[in-house]
């Protein structure tokens, strides 16, 4: 006797994980926003967050921000600025967030949890601020009507946050938002925009096993 087939996640057909340039994705893809990984004083610096000031232009990008968001950006939240440049390729905004840097020491005050990658998923100040992060990235989408949203792994590169940790974090708060928002609602696709094959496979892994760790978030 065959066991039954599991429904389709229909939520995953919102979902794309590439490898490329956020700056110059293909226009098959559709996106019409694009996500920095930025500093708090929203200057501008290496990695993602050079290249988009690179693309849209620099000046000018500093320049808005400067003039319409002096105090800049904490972490975990999201401000939004014209795509410049980048209007060029079809897009339209730029949503600059900025994610934690890892240090693996400190925790939410949950008693008995480490404050390391040992930690359950969700127990750290880390992993709150980097969930506040995307949390706010598609709150910001919806609220503008992006089609399609491209998002880099923020906070894995020289803030050191774990790859498999943050994709998960990553995973699950867009698959909630999708949850919660059934297609046609904005944004209607969410593009993961990796760095190499190797933090493609990362994303993959994370969806293919979710109901595992995602069940396991959920009792934790």
């Amino acid at each position: 006797m065959s066991l039954p087939q599991a429904a389709p996640d229909a939520r995953l057909d919102r979902i794309e994980v590439v490898v490329g340039d956020i700056t110059d994705l293909p226009d098959d893809l559709g996106v019409d926003t694009v996500v920095n990984a930025a500093n708090e004083p929203l200057a501008g610096g290496a990695g993602v967050d050079g290249a988009i000031h690179r693309a849209a232009g620099h000046d000018e990008l500093l320049g808005y921000n400067r003039t319409h968001h002096p105090e800049g950006c904490k972490t975990g939240l999201v401000k939004v600025s014209p795509a410049f440049g980048l209007e060029a390729k079809g897009i339209k905004h730029i949503l600059h967030t900025v994610g934690p840097v890892w240090s693996g020491q400190r925790d939410t005050g949950v008693p008995g949890a480490p404050g390391d990658d040992t930690a359950k998923l969700g127990y750290t100040l880390e992993d709150t601020l980097l969930a506040s992060c995307y949390t706010n990235v598609l709150k910001a989408a919806e609220q503008l009507e992006s089609e399609a949203v491209a998002i880099p792994a923020v906070s894995t590169g020289v803030y050191g946050f774990p790859k498999p940790r943050a994709a998960k974090i990553a995973l699950g708060h867009v698959l909630g938002h999708f949850q919660q928002r059934p297609a046609p609602a904005f944004p209607k696709r969410v593009v993961f925009v990796c760095f190499s094959d190797a933090d493609a496979e990362v994303y993959r892994q994370a969806i293919d096993t979710r109901d595992a760790w995602m069940f396991t978030q959920r009792r934790g």
